[in-house]
């Protein structure tokens, strides 16, 4: 019997860059988001204001789950150094008959982006991309 890294990337993610790459979300990824969204510094740059509890979350899972690959992509952000998630990113609203959103293995031309006010380290990483 092998032992795996559940955190291991994988050997060749399909979306990926210098330093990271993006994977699906799993329900077991939950425990994290609940944890991101509940730090105040996260908590600043979002459009919600309450606190997030394990249920809501599971909730909001269950919802993606049934928009993913057809309106939205979500996706988890991991180091490939470790396989560390880091962050969330998600695609919303994809167009494909017309081709808005992002990323040639979706098929799509343009990408648009929000992002809060004041959020100068996010702001900085956009531009520079």
């Amino acid at each position: 019997m092998t032992t795996e890294n559940p955190a291991a990337p994988p050997a060749n993610p399909i979306i990926r860059g210098e330093k990271v790459y993006l994977r699906p979300s799993e329900r077991t990824d939950l425990d994290d988001f609940v944890r991101w969204f509940n730090d105040a510094d996260t908590m600043r740059y979002l459009a919600m204001r309450a606190p997030m509890g394990r249920a809501a979350e599971e909730r909001w899972f269950d919802g993606m789950l049934e928009r993913q690959g057809k309106r939205d992509y979500h996706f988890v952000i991991c180091l490939l150094e470790d396989g560390r998630a880091i962050g969330t990113i998600g695609l919303h609203e994809i167009d494909q008959e017309n081709g808005t959103a992002g990323f040639g293995e979706l098929r799509l031309e343009r990408i648009w982006l929000d992002v809060y006010e004041g959020n100068d380290r996010a702001q900085h990483s956009y531009q520079k991309a």
